[in-house]
């Protein structure tokens, strides 16, 4: 019983790693959204961190038009990051699973 315990606990121990380890790859893995007509581009880490933001002058004539490209925008980019990040780490997880009893449904 208790070896089974003590390998969970590795194996827990190794998904942890790799979590952590997934975490900082996904701060360097880009996601680009640009605006529908090509005006507003934001890149953003799938952690969700801003890189760089691209404004043409445009719309720098319009402090309205250009707060809601900035909103729908990185709306779409986190959206999109957030489904990178959360689609990693679930593989991770998943995979890192221990065979307990009662838990399969989880799969």
């Amino acid at each position: 019983m208790f070896g089974d315990m003590m390998g969970m606990m590795g194996k827990l121990k190794e998904t942890q790693k790799k979590v952590e380890e997934t975490k900082k790859r996904l701060d360097t893995v880009l996601v680009d959204e640009n605006s529908a007509d090509n005006l507003l581009k934001v890149t953003i880490t799938t952690n969700r961190e801003i890189k760089s933001i691209s404004i043409a002058d445009e719309l720098l004539n319009d402090k309205e038009q250009l707060e809601d490209y900035l909103i729908l925008t990185l709306n779409k980019a986190i959206a999109k990051a957030t489904a990178v990040n959360e689609a990693e780490l679930a593989a991770v997880a998943k995979e890192g699973m221990p065979d307990i009893p009662g838990l399969d449904m989880f799969k």
